[in-house]
């Protein structure tokens, strides 16, 4: 299953370290290249409600699988891709296929796995997608270096393949529920209401659309989002169930990581952008301080279970949150005088709370979840998760074009406000964290139980 988020990780991480190359290559302002990420986090919003009904309806197995095929050929696509227009397209089919290929991975791992061993299946799950971070920038760098940008997207071919092949030799098939409906009217109606608030954050402040046009965007998205809450009430099975949000510990899990996600998905635009045409580094350069996040998420993985079981979710939580809201910030302090060390020390201290947050986080969720209704959960996660992403996407770039003011220069200077804005947002969901019970999600971290 974690074949998945690995290649996801590589596709991601490595785009990230391409985007000036790729504004290069088109002819266009880099800012603007912030539509190859929200295209693909866009498409994954809009498609991952219908991954759970999918693989209940026709196995879990069945529609992994086809979404890696989906995947590989987005993937093909981008790399054939020779103008914006076309790798946001390709974007978009890549986003089709993860949107069913990442919550279906996540339910078949959540739903088999005892709740005592939740926190260390979850961490072996995302493992290997570590790997993706931290291989990520290196192979970017070096392919920019010594081939040319479309190898950046060639490279998930064979990781995909090797992933579906284990998937036939060890994943059963699941069970099929043949009599399941789909939420069509539901599916519609968060969909739109879901693109029209991405398309207003994305555009915003950019002069890309007319403000009377974004408005009627933003007010059709607002209605629409409405008449799905009245529509969700009166469904029997509705494609987003948020009558999940009565539990605290799943809804402190989503409201709270939805403002770390606005902050910490701005980074993978921001940070290229500032080590490659603000200090003018190499591609494969930038690569080297870029994977010391991916290191300190490494590091944290075996951390985290120990310290949930010795402080409790909501400790961990809160503190963990404050640095990595500090962590987040920094780079925007970071200038052509900045020692190397010094940026692979904050990047790697970033990646590592960073880590320890999200584990936690993505774990409590499940903590008072019933069985019956882990995979609506895991669905309306990985939604949430997904729009905070591009919605961080679109603020970054929004914050980045407010500061670089009327001459358009991308000098280090001008990433101050961007990066004080993400760190500010994500620090935001402290008061979340802390309205949790002291004792929440004690039956999955195991503190107060002796060794």
């Amino acid at each position: 299953m974690a074949s998945a988020l690995f290649m996801e990780f590589i596709d991601a991480t490595a785009l990230s370290t391409a985007l000036p190359t790729l504004a290069r290559a088109f002819a266009v302002d880099p800012i603007h290249l912030k539509l190859a990420l929200t295209s693909y986090i866009l498409s994954l919003a809009v498609f991952t409600p219908a991954s759970g009904w999918a693989a209940e309806r026709f196995g879990s197995r069945r529609v992994f699988l086809a979404a890696m095929v989906v995947f590989l050929l987005g993937s093909a696509l981008c790399g054939l891709s020779r103008n914006l227009e076309a790798l946001v397209a390709s974007r978009i089919l890549q986003g089709l296929g993860g949107a069913m290929m990442t919550p279906v991975a996540r339910l078949i791992v959540v739903g088999s796995t005892p709740r005592d061993k939740l926190i260390t299946a979850m961490g072996w799950f995302t493992m290997p997608a570590l790997l993706g971070p931290l291989m990520g920038p290196p192979l970017a760098g070096l392919v920019l270096t010594f081939a040319d940008w479309p190898w950046i997207f060639y490279l998930n071919l064979p990781v995909g393949v090797l992933g579906m092949i284990a998937v036939m030799r060890f994943v059963p098939p699941g069970t099929r529920q043949t009599d399941l409906r789909f939420d069509w009217a539901g599916f519609a109606l968060a969909a739109v209401a879901v693109s029209g608030l991405v398309v207003v954050a994305e555009t915003a402040g950019l002069g890309l659309l007319p403000p009377a046009l974004q408005l009627s965007i933003l007010g059709v998205a607002l209605l629409v989002g409405w008449a799905y809450l009245r529509q969700a009430r009166r469904s029997a099975q509705p494609i987003l169930d948020l009558s999940l949000m009565r539990y605290p510990t799943y809804r402190a899990s989503l409201v709270g990581g939805a403002f770390v996600r606005l902050g910490v998905g701005a980074s993978p635009f921001l940070l290229p952008l500032l080590l490659q045409v603000a200090l003018g580094w190499t591609p494969l350069q930038a690569s080297l301080v870029t994977i010391a996040s991916g290191g300190g998420v490494l590091v944290a993985r075996p951390f985290a279970a120990w310290n949930l079981k010795r402080v409790g979710f909501r400790t961990a939580l809160a503190f963990a949150l404050v640095l990595t809201a500090i962590f987040t910030a920094a780079p925007g302090f970071f200038t052509a005088s900045t020692p190397v060390w010094v940026m692979i020390a904050l990047m790697t201290l970033g990646g590592f709370f960073r880590s320890n947050q999200f584990i936690a986080a993505n774990t409590i969720a499940y903590a008072d979840v019933p069985e019956s209704s882990v995979a609506a959960a895991s669905t309306l996660a990985a939604v949430a998760q997904q729009v905070g992403l591009a919605l961080g996407v679109s603020f970054g770039g929004a914050m980045l074009h407010l500061a670089r003011g009327a001459d358009g220069a991308l000098t280090p200077d001008r990433f101050v406000l961007p990066y004080l804005a993400v760190g500010a947002v994500t620090l935001m969901a402290l008061p979340v964290y802390l309205a949790l019970d002291k004792d929440a999600g004690s039956s999955i971290s195991g503190r107060g139980v002796k060794d």
